[in-house]
């Protein structure tokens, strides 16, 4: 075993122990008991986005489940094939290999794992759509990769399109436009009445990427077809659930890092039969289970849960929302976006932010609409657009003691209808908070 293998053996370890801390340390179970999703009707049309294959079975097997028994269509999108499980392959195949064949082989494993899973819960292969977009790698498309000469490259596996034969996006390169436009056919055809996607705070990248193509393909689509209703699944949130492994006496609760958001939580029942068979499709990812049934099994509960934020909408009026740490408000003012986070604790040197701004115009393809970050570091900060540093951009930044203030120009993010915002704060180059996506309206 080479030098890189073996640190990357210890790497992923480390990893793989962390996420077992606290495996006994129960839920709070403060909430209120939360509104019910309403029942599916024969002939509803159904859509559920995976970012990954068991993403689908944890999040929304009973939802499946319960609109099968209702007569209604369910089709299941899986924006990656997981081909980028290290820690997964090294457990499941039990050797260590970098080739590049090796990262497909576990993308076409997972591939058959999640066919067998929902031939399972009742669907056929045809209601199975894989579009094999690069695992750990669709956040960076959405955020650098438009109109790119060169597509995003995965550095591990060094494939650049789609490498599954199989899948309908065979051979399109790693860009932001053909995401894009595959979700755009799958929805304009399927024309689904309610979707199941994954949630703008989650932690992982490709949960927040897929709803964030999701938000546009749906923008892009409006007045096409019907509005459908969107229902995000949460799965990857620190500490969450408790706790772990199979627990089907207990119920599911959101985080408690939620307990003061504005996410509009609502619970979905499943009978006792339904979490039987939750349970078991979930054994059928073998190769996911050998290293984290710890994990997969605590979702598996009484019931399942979906929210969302609710939209802001800015009318020069400040719109404030609470993250864990502290508080942050957004405001439309003087043809800027204003956004403006407050501190208990001294703010120094060392704290900074990481600021995402995608801005959405029904005027201008997305493609063409500046992806901005923001990068702050004690009194500095440096702007983006894509992977180009933006000078002179016109951003006011105000850096105080229990207080950080930024002044984007509407002019610097494409003059959108709505942006797709969200911030980190960071303590030197430890993360410290997130907030999770939010829509923010400004025209």
């Amino acid at each position: 075993m080479n030098m890189y293998k073996r640190k990357l053996l210890i790497f992923l370890t480390v990893i793989f122990l962390g996420g077992c801390a606290g495996v006994g340390k129960p839920d709070l179970a403060r909430w209120k008991a939360l509104p019910a999703l309403g029942p599916f009707k024969q002939d509803e049309r159904v859509l559920i986005l995976a970012p990954h294959p068991d993403d689908e079975a944890i999040g929304c097997a009973g939802v499946i489940q319960q609109a099968l028994k209702a007569r209604a269509k369910v089709k299941v999108i899986y924006l990656t094939n997981g081909d980028h499980n290290e820690l997964a392959f090294i457990v499941y195949e039990k050797r260590i290999t970098m080739r590049q064949g090796e990262f497909v082989h576990m993308g076409q494993v997972r591939r058959q794992e999640a066919i067998r899973a929902m031939k399972f819960l009742g669907l056929s292969e045809d209601d199975l759509v894989f579009l094999g977009y690069p695992d750990f790698g669709t956040f960076s498309i959405f955020c650098r990769y438009w109109q790119s000469k060169k597509p995003f490259r995965d550095k591990l596996t060094r494939i650049s399109s789609v490498p599954y034969k199989d899948n309908p996006s065979f051979g399109a390169p790693y860009q932001g436009e053909s995401i894009l436009s595959d979700l755009v056919k799958q929805i304009l055809d399927y024309k689904p009445n309610k979707i199941f996607v994954s949630h703008p705070a989650d932690v992982n990248v490709d949960h927040k990427a897929l709803y964030l193509f999701l938000q546009v393909a749906l923008s892009d689509l409006e007045g096409k077809i019907p509005s459908p209703k969107v229902y995000a699944y949460l799965i990857h949130c620190v500490g969450w659930p408790k706790p772990r492994h199979y627990h089907p006496e207990l119920e599911l609760y959101p985080p408690d890092k939620f307990r003061d958001s504005r996410i509009n939580w609502v619970s979905f029942n499943l009978t006792p039969d339904e979490l039987d068979k939750k349970y078991r499709a979930t054994l059928y990812y073998k190769s996911q289970t050998q290293s984290s049934a710890f994990y997969l099994f605590s979702f598996s509960r009484k019931n399942e849960l979906f929210g969302d934020y609710p939209e802001v909408e800015l009318k020069g009026q400040s719109s404030m929302f609470e993250d864990s740490e502290g508080q942050v408000r957004y405001a439309e003012t003087d043809n800027y976006f204003l956004l403006r986070l407050d501190k208990p604790g001294k703010l120094n040197r060392n704290f900074g932010v990481l600021l995402y701004l995608f801005g959405y115009s029904k005027s201008t393809a997305f493609a063409d609409m500046p992806k901005i970050r923001i990068i702050t570091s004690g009194n500095k900060y440096k702007v983006f657009d894509g992977d180009k540093r933006v000078f002179a951009a016109g951003v006011f930044f105000d850096f105080k003691t229990n207080s950080l203030v930024l002044k984007v120009p509407f002019k610097l993010l494409g003059e959108p209808d709505y942006i797709l915002s969200s911030l980190k704060a960071y303590h030197g180059v430890l993360s410290i908070d997130a907030t999770g996506f939010r829509k923010i309206k400004v025209k």
